[in-house]
């Protein structure tokens, strides 16, 4: 893997194989990786533009290096979206969650703190009394019991660690902004997503129909 020359096709406008992308995400996860490197192939990427193979590819890999929830029930719904629409709201998509499960509707609901928006789903669930760190299993019991359990993203995706400093090295967002909603750790077939960018819906929307 020639990683420079990745970031170099990416600056030069040129996209990537969806096994490509998996590839460089692959890379990502394994820690192998300095933070400048990352944060230099994310942000020619972002600055490229985002196509549905590469976000597949990306998606692809994610889910991959995640850990699984396995409850009873598979008819579940997940409201998780991307957030960073920056328009001030509460957090819908864990109200919503909340709503649904209340009607009867079993919820998978992955989430994490806030990182542009004034609350994640984490930060609202915590500052209910809700433990939100609990460990596949107990997350697969309160999906089966309560109807209602929720897939905190860092530690369903531990390998996420490794590109944490260069997401925060950047000042725009990267294409794991929009691999939430595609990575649900519990696989839930169903699902109600936001998307903070409009540039970025039809493109999740295809996403989503690939990946099945």
């Amino acid at each position: 893997m020639a990683w420079q020359a990745w970031v170099e096709q990416l600056k030069r406008g040129e996209n990537f194989k969806r096994e490509q992308m998996r590839a460089a995400v692959d890379a990502m996860m394994s820690g192998s990786l300095d933070t400048g490197e990352m944060a230099d192939f994310l942000a020619a990427l972002h600055a490229k533009g985002e196509t549905v193979e590469e976000i597949v590819g990306a998606a692809e890999s994610l889910r991959t290096h995640m850990c699984r929830v396995l409850p009873a029930r598979t008819d579940l719904v997940d409201t998780c979206g991307t957030g960073g629409d920056r328009s001030g709201t509460f957090n819908v998509s864990t109200a919503a969650a909340v709503v649904a499960a209340a009607c009867g509707v079993p919820i998978a609901k992955h989430g994490n703190r806030s990182v542009t928006s004034r609350s994640g789903s984490a930060d609202v669930l915590e500052a209910l009394g809700v433990t939100i760190d609990l460990p596949p299993e107990q997350v697969a019991r309160c999906i089966d019991e309560a109807g209602i359990g929720f897939c905190y993203a860092p530690r369903f995706h531990p390998a996420m660690k490794h590109v944490a400093a260069a997401r925060r090295q950047l000042s725009t967002p990267t294409v794991f902004n929009l691999l939430g909603p595609l990575a649900n750790p519990a696989g839930a077939p169903f699902q109600l997503i936001g998307v903070g960018l409009a540039v970025a819906r039809r493109k999740l929307a295809t996403a989503l129909t690939q990946l099945g």
